[in-house]
């Protein structure tokens, strides 16, 4: 069985400021260095393995996925900032829940709220400003959020809802931040544990931050049950949908699920949407095509409409190739198993990196470039195997159509109103929990 490397402790120590601000430099050099896989000892007791191996990935995500849970970083780190719901959980509390969510987000549902999407983008993309350098993170990160409240939950007619969504976004932002400080520095949470120590830095704010976000969503919940509104939204399908047994689901579970589907629902897309921006304006040939497609807008059936936009798409998946939100996942063996001449230890933790694996020069050509083209209908069949930005096997993402969709409206509608022009020559990011853009700064000038 082939020998897995492993880099010094002393190596991981001596860098780990750095990790700290940005890991993947430290990925890149030791997959360089390693090849597809190496694993790190980031503290006594605790063994990682990194792979970007496409074969591996497969293995552990779809074809013997049932071996593999989601590790403890997620389901108990990630999983006290923003609930047990789908992105946290495993097993059998995982399987039925995803099947009460599911139906939402066929592409029959998704056709009936393409309106209030829609809608909401308008609204959105109207506030921009003209002729000034604009951070375009702050409006897609508002737009997504919005998106998600008015068509999935149907939030529109809630008090004071945009001060609630922006309390929404505040807290989980500092959420994810305190986050990050426990995983990437796990020698300093004695300190991060101690609120009299470091205030609103401290792990206890953040969690009191997190039950404030719970207490809007409960709230919101109760008003939906003592209203007479039923508008058929996801959070009216939670509220009646039963579980096999005949049970409803809990007020705290639901609760973790709303929370969830609002983070990743919004971050993702938000994420993606300003990465997407920057590469379009940074290749206006790209512009050109993409706006020979703007007349389907005017389709009736605005999902139909969308489909009949395959460049734009291709400019969405080719984005989510160079910037997949989600750039790691791990997993844990629960038996002791071996893919190919890798032995995988009972136990044993697997971190895989999309955002390596969608760069090796090996699996594509030209893989730092923004080639949109690279997704032709028949082209994009040879990349199945090892293109993964929304995770793979059973457990991928529930929203991914969604997203999907609502990337395109967006991108196109921008394209419709507004000339799109680069501030910086580069793309910066920031990797906290999902690849966040950094500096996504644009000039808009309306057609």
């Amino acid at each position: 069985m082939k020998q897995i490397e492993q880099v010094p402790t002393l190596t991981f120590l001596a860098k780990s400021r750095q990790i700290y601000k940005d890991p993947l430099p430290f990925h890149r050099e030791n997959f360089k260095k390693y090849g597809n896989t190496f694993k790190i000892s980031p503290k006594p007791g605790l063994l990682i393995h990194f792979t970007c191996d496409e074969k591996l990935t497969q293995h552990i995500l779809q074809k013997n996925q049932k071996n593999f849970n989601k590790s403890t970083l997620q389901t108990e780190d990630l999983g006290k900032y923003i609930g047990h719901g789908l992105l946290t959980e495993n097993g059998e509390k995982w399987r039925a829940n995803r099947k009460l969510i599911q139906p939402a987000f066929y592409k029959k549902s998704i056709s009936s709220l393409m309106n209030v999407m829609d809608e909401v983008i308008q609204e959105e993309i109207g506030k921009i400003k003209e002729d000034v350098a604009t951070d375009v993170y702050e409006i897609f990160n508002d737009l997504a959020f919005k998106v998600v409240a008015r068509s999935l939950f149907d939030f529109a007619d809630i008090d004071n809802l945009d001060s609630k969504i922006s309390r929404l976004q505040y807290i989980t932002e500092k959420a994810q931040k305190t986050l990050i400080k426990e995983l990437r520095i796990p020698w300093m949470k004695w300190y991060f544990d101690r609120e009299w120590l470091s205030g609103k830095k401290s792990i206890p704010h953040s969690l009191s931050l997190i039950e404030e976000a719970r207490e809007i969503l409960r709230n919101i919940i109760n008003n939906r049950r003592s209203g007479n509104k039923e508008p058929g939204d996801l959070l009216d399908m939670l509220l009646h949908s039963t579980y096999e047994d005949g049970s409803h689901m809990e007020d705290d579970q639901l609760i973790d699920e709303i929370l969830v589907l609002f983070i990743a629902g919004h971050e993702t897309t938000a994420n993606a949407l300003s990465f997407a921006a920057q590469l379009l304006a940074q290749h206006p040939e790209t512009i050109t095509k993409a706006t020979q497609e703007l007349q389907h807008l005017e389709n009736e059936n605005l999902m139909e409409g969308l489909m009949s936009m395959p460049y734009i798409k291709q400019c969405v998946e080719e984005t989510l190739r160079l910037y997949p939100p989600a750039y790691v996942t791990d997993r844990v063996a629960l038996e002791a198993d071996s893919c190919e001449d890798v032995e995988i230890e009972k136990g044993s933790i697997w971190l895989v990196s999309f955002y390596e694996m969608h760069r090796r020069q090996d699996l594509w050509e030209r893989p730092e470039e923004f080639i949109p083209e690279r997704f032709e209908k028949e082209k994009a069949k040879s990349y199945r195997d090892f293109y993964f930005p929304f995770g793979a096997g059973p457990r991928m993402c529930v929203g991914n159509n969604f997203a999907i969709f609502e990337m395109v409206l967006t991108s196109a509608r921008l394209l419709e109103r507004f000339e799109v022009k680069p501030v910086h020559d580069t793309i910066d990011y920031h990797p906290l929990i999902t690849l966040k853009p950094r500096n996504a700064q644009l000039i808009f000038k309306r057609k």
